[in-house]
């Protein structure tokens, strides 16, 4: 069993920034395929960035140029920094770590909440 824990969510205004952190309790993070998903009040949950084993990202259109996400195996943990934040983004973001169809965990969630 592999506990993902968020944090870094909060209130940011329009335009600014936030850093959302993913922590996993065991040392999967280098092998694992890790995505960041978010769902707002009456919407799906949706893909937001993922990044593979390998390094190799990509972004849901909404996001892109604006987020980025990273890993550091060392830490065991995923970041998705946020930047030119919109009231659209606000939503519950999960941490989502995939290592094969029998295999995936998600965190808790963290809420992120854009407005003036």
């Amino acid at each position: 069993q592999v506990l993902l824990v968020e944090s870094g969510g909060g209130l940011a205004q329009p335009g600014g920034s936030l850093r959302l952190s993913c922590s996993a309790s065991r040392s999967i993070v280098r092998l694992a395929v890790m995505d960041w998903f978010r769902q707002a009040p009456g919407k799906q949950r949706e893909l937001v960035a993922h990044i593979t084993s390998g390094g190799s990202t990509t972004y849901a259109d909404s996001v892109k140029g604006r987020f980025t996400i990273s890993r550091d195996n060392a830490k065991n943990t995923v970041y998705l920094q946020m930047d030119s934040l919109k009231p659209e983004d606000t939503a519950v973001y999960y941490c989502n770590a995939y290592l094969g169809p029998q295999e995936q965990y998600w965190g808790q969630g963290t809420q992120v909440t854009v407005s003036s």
